[in-house]
C-alpha cells in the first residue's frame, strides 16, 4: 500500500493572519498578546507573519479595520438596497447599526473590550470607518430628498446631524447602557422624533 503524502498546510495569506489575530486577542488580551503568539497559534515563524504587516501597530490596525468593517459592509446593503423607500431604509440602518454594536458588545465582551482599545489606538482607521456610515447615510437622505420624502437643505450636514444624535445607540462608549430595559423604547423615540425632522420642510 502506497503511503499517502501529508496535507500540505494551507497558504498564509493576510485573512489567515487576522483571524488568528483575533482569536490570540480574545484569549490574551490587547496589552499581552504578541506577534510572536499570534505566528505560534499559525504555526509559522514571527518572520512570516511580518512579511505581510511590516509591524505589531500595522497588525492591530489591519484587524481592528476588519472588526469595523463588517459592520460597514452589513449597513452597506441596506443602504443600496432600492427595493426600499428612504425613509425605510433609514429606519432599517439605523436599527441594524444599533443591533449590530449591541450584539458585538454581548455576544463576546472581552473580544468587545479587546477592540475598544485597539480602536483607541487606531484613530483615522476609526475616522475612515465614521465617513464611510456617514456616507451611506448622506446616500439615503439624497434619495429621500429627490424623491420628496425628506425636505433637507442639505444631505451632508442632516445626514450628520442623524449619525450624531443618535451616538448614545452606537457609540461603544455607551455600551452599558444598550441592556438597559428602557433602551428599546428610547432607540425608537428618537428614531421617530429624527424622521419625522427630516419630513419637515
Amino acid at each position: 500500500m502506497a503511503a499517502t503524502s501529508p496535507t500540505p498546510a494551507p497558504a498564509l495569506t493576510a485573512e489567515r493572519i487576522l483571524e488568528a489575530t483575533e482569536e490570540v486577542l480574545r484569549r490574551h488580551g490587547p496589552a499581552k498578546a504578541t506577534v510572536v503568539d499570534v505566528a505560534r497559534a499559525l504555526g509559522v515563524s514571527h518572520g512570516s507573519v511580518y512579511r505581510h504587516f511590516r509591524t505589531k501597530a500595522a497588525l492591530r490596525e489591519a484587524v481592528t479595520k476588519r472588526w469595523l468593517d463588517r459592520t460597514t459592509e452589513l449597513l452597506a446593503e441596506i443602504a443600496a438596497a432600492a427595493d426600499r423607500d428612504p425613509e425605510t431604509r433609514l429606519r432599517d440602518w439605523l436599527r441594524a447599526l444599533f443591533e449590530a454594536k449591541r450584539r458585538k458588545a454581548g455576544a463576546d465582551p472581552e473580544l468587545f473590550a479587546t477592540y475598544m482599545v485597539l480602536v483607541d489606538e487606531n484613530g483615522p482607521v476609526v475616522g475612515g470607518h465614521i465617513a464611510d456610515l456617514t456616507g451611506q447615510l448622506t446616500e439615503i437622505v439624497r434619495d429621500g430628498v429627490a424623491t420628496g420624502a425628506f425636505a433637507v437643505a442639505d444631505p451632508v450636514a442632516a445626514a450628520r446631524a442623524v449619525f450624531h444624535a443618535t451616538g448614545r445607540f452606537h457609540d461603544p462608549g455607551y455600551a452599558r447602557e444598550w441592556e438597559r430595559p428602557e433602551a428599546e423604547a428610547d432607540f425608537a423615540s428618537l428614531v421617530e422624533l429624527l424622521v419625522r425632522g427630516l419630513r419637515s420642510p
